[in-house]
């Protein structure tokens, strides 16, 4: 199975450290790529680290995943609660999908409570802050060995 991981970020990701940083902290998303890129090299996997504020990027970084990855991590930010597309693109994922979030969307307003992506995720990680990420990534990483 491929050690290549697709760790993807959605709308608004560009501005974490900058953005309500009460909910979502101080580390930027530059951080958050570092501190993944070295757990990646300790755990030997490859990794694809995008950001996009658009829905039809992160479909087809998902589709170019199919072809490629053993796995994908994703914080779809509010594409969470909208999206069907991207659902759909997970869907046609064969490997392991985790998905993350970086405030416990399940103490905020009613409608983050719902995830469409959470209809395809093989685990969620939401409340840990930036450190979900590496979370999901170690997890991935041993579903990985586990199949090797």
């Amino acid at each position: 199975m491929s050690r290549l991981v697709f760790l993807l970020n959605g709308p608004n990701l560009n501005l974490l450290g900058k953005r309500q940083p009460q909910i979502y902290g101080h580390e930027t998303l530059a951080d958050v790529e570092r501190d993944c890129r070295a757990l990646a090299a300790e755990l030997k996997l490859d990794l694809r680290f995008h950001q996009s504020n658009r829905e039809y990027e992160i479909i087809d970084w998902v589709h170019e995943a199919r072809e490629i990855a053993g796995g994908i991590v994703i914080n779809p930010g509010a594409f969470t609660h909208t999206s069907v597309a991207i659902l759909d693109a997970l869907n046609s994922f064969d490997a392991p999908v985790f998905e993350v979030h970086i405030s416990n969307v399940h103490k905020r307003e009613e409608f983050r409570h719902h995830s469409f992506v959470s209809l395809r995720a093989d685990g969620v990680i939401a409340g840990f802050g930036t450190q979900g990420y590496l979370l999901a990534l170690r997890r991935v990483a041993r579903l990985i060995d586990d199949k090797g």
